[in-house]
């Protein structure tokens, strides 16, 4: 039985990690954690950026664009390649682009994606954010057993001398960046509050490194600096931060940012090209090597990066740079290109895909596996027979239809399979149902199988509008 062939040699999945895998992708959400249990394709994307975190620990700085349209993994591979650089000793900040969260705007929206990424800091030891406090202290810690093991003791009256003396040291090194003074005397002042037990300073020092402060007589008065962190000048603090991260002993830091879409949604022409004329800034940062320890990924859809009206593209300084090349296309993509553009899985990836999905449901709820390779075949030729599947169904639809199916046949045992995908649940069932029968019997792969059934169903209706002119 489907069962038993299954089960052999399976990785089980924790009950807690696969509850949280099949809620995520029945609501069409990308799960913060066991992605390595689902992780289908994409090897030559993740091998890219996994080549720009060792630049980026080397002490360079990248900046990467993954374009691909609504649910075709874009923010998948953006969890992976964040649970990849926590696992590399990086520390990793996310956030999701809305319209109260953009780069640059008048109204704080600056400011208010900058909170997101600090508040969503991870590392490895700390993977669901909130790991700026985690790391200050362990920064001061380490110091401090660095100065134990060059032979001063804990206890001997030189030991606090020491350490200061090596703090400061790392201190200085931030004074020469802009806005280095600055962050550098509140480091300082979060050493001393450290030493002294002072906690009401402390958390003043991690509002300040919040950009919570709205005023500057607020922060001199509690701090002693007259500025604080705004609108205008978060990202440079972002690269302060970054070289921070790699003195305190992390690699580096990774900023992840996703739906792009909603700059491109932006309505006034002048907001969208100021947040434009941001990321060209942080791009150029990148590339001429004005940021250290620095990685940038950001994600959007085609649409917003390439419509020439709103989009990316509409700023033609960025146009310039990120336009696709003339020798590259489909089975030749250039994956050092700023742009990565993520292409559809295959169809034995997403085979592969649903039965990593389908042992992972029957485990959350202790079933044998009804479905064999035969009913997963089947299933995706219906998903894949749909009119207009090779350009409108994403991996996310078909996961999502994929557990609900999974769902109905646990919660109906006394449904059978071949009756259920026979049926009219999911559009041209019975057609595609028999030509996985068919092939099956027959021995055609998936893969192909799949595409001819799509095009014989669409011949059947006289669709033909792929060569309307």
């Amino acid at each position: 039985m489907a069962g038993d062939q299954t089960a052999q040699g399976e990785v089980k999945v924790p009950r807690r990690i696969a509850n949280v895998l099949v809620n995520s992708l029945k609501g069409g959400v990308v799960p913060r954690v066991g992605l390595p249990y689902i992780t289908v394709g994409r090897e030559a994307e993740v091998r890219a950026l996994l080549r720009d975190l060792d630049l980026v620990g080397d002490g360079g700085a990248s900046f990467r664009f993954v374009v691909g349209r609504y649910g075709s993994g874009k923010s998948f591979l953006l969890q992976t390649i964040r649970n990849h650089a926590m696992g590399k000793g990086f520390v990793v900040a996310d956030a999701d682009l809305s319209p109260e969260r953009r780069l640059q705007g008048t109204k704080g929206q600056g400011l208010a994606t900058y909170r997101e990424l600090i508040g969503n800091l991870s590392t490895k030891t700390r993977p669901d954010g909130g790991a700026l406090t985690l790391v200050l202290d362990r920064w001061i810690s380490g110091i401090q057993s660095q100065v134990a093991a060059g032979g001063t003791a804990p206890d001997d009256p030189a030991f606090p001398a020491a350490v200061e003396e090596r703090i400061y040291a790392v201190i200085e090194g931030l004074q020469d960046m802009v806005h280095g003074f600055d962050f550098a005397r509140v480091l300082a002042r979060y050493y001393r509050s450290y030493v002294e037990g002072d906690d009401d300073a402390k958390a003043s020092v991690i509002r300040w490194f919040r950009g919570e402060y709205r005023t500057k007589s607020e922060a001199k008065a509690d701090l002693g600096v007259n500025v604080i962190i705004d609108d205008d000048d978060w990202y440079e603090y972002v690269k302060i931060f970054a070289s921070f991260f790699h003195s305190a002993g992390y690699r580096g830091l990774v900023i992840l940012i996703d739906e792009l879409v909603n700059l491109y949604k932006i309505p006034n022409s002048v907001s969208r090209q100021y947040n434009y004329e941001k990321i060209l800034t942080m791009y150029n940062d990148t590339l001429q090597g004005k940021a250290h320890y620095l990685g940038i990924v950001m994600s959007g859809t085609p649409q917003a990066v390439e419509d020439r009206r709103r989009g990316l593209y509409s700023y033609e300084a960025l146009r310039s740079r990120l336009t696709q090349g003339r020798f590259s296309r489909d089975g030749l993509t250039d994956m050092l290109a700023p742009v990565i553009r993520l292409e559809p899985l295959t169809n034995e990836e997403l085979l592969v895909l649903v039965e990593k999905v389908a042992n992972i449901h029957a485990g959350l709820f202790g079933y044998e596996r009804r479905l064999d390779e035969r009913d997963l075949a089947a299933f995706l030729r219906i998903e894949l027979g749909r009119v207009g599947a090779d350009t409108h169904v994403t991996p996310r639809e078909i996961i999502r239809d994929f557990i609900e199916l999974l769902d109905i046949l646990c919660q109906h045992p006394d449904v059978s399979v071949d009756e259920l995908l026979a049926g009219n649940t999911f559009g041209d069932g019975a057609g595609a149902a028999q030509g996985a029968a068919d092939d099956a019997a027959s021995g055609e792969p998936a893969a192909s199988g799949a595409r001819r059934v799509a095009a014989e169903e669409r011949q059947d209706r006289g669709d033909f509008a792929e060569f309307t002119i």
